[in-house]
Formats: structure tokens, sequence, C-alpha cells
């Protein structure tokens, strides 16, 4: 289920783009990388409110990730 745009909060990130993998660790969403290689191919992390199974996503700002009822969206550093 996606969260409205008031649900998530801001995380901030250093360059223009990151990859999804790494920022559900930065967000604090998940704990490693072996965690978030295991809940993205699960098919249970969402992106702008769709299923996304591919870890090297690029983000950029302005983009909702939810998971496990918790969202974050992408800032410009």
């Amino acid at each position: 289920m996606a969260h409205p745009d008031g649900a998530a909060s801001d995380v901030p990130i250093r360059d223009a783009s990151i990859r999804l993998g790494q920022f559900l660790k930065l967000a604090g969403l998940i704990d490693s990388g072996a965690d978030a290689k295991s809940v993205i191919s699960d098919g249970l992390v969402r992106v702008n409110g769709d299923v996304e199974t591919r870890r090297g996503r690029q983000l950029r700002g302005g983009d909702v990730v939810v998971f496990d009822g918790r969202g974050a969206r992408v800032t410009a550093g």
C-alpha cells in the first residue's frame, strides 16, 4: 500500500542520484546490504507506488520509497 507524501520522511542524499539498495540503508529502513537484496528481490519495496525489484534502480530527488509500512523521500543534500 502506497503512503501519501505526508507519511514519508525526507532523507537527503549527497549526489544527484542513489541506488535503491544504498538508499534503503541510508534511510534506516533496513540494516544491511544483504537485507536490501532480499527484500527488493521478494517484491517488498515500492518506489513511487510501484513494486521495484531492481536493487540498482537509480533514485532521484522526489522519489518515495516504502518498505514495511515506512516511507522515505529522496531529497537533494
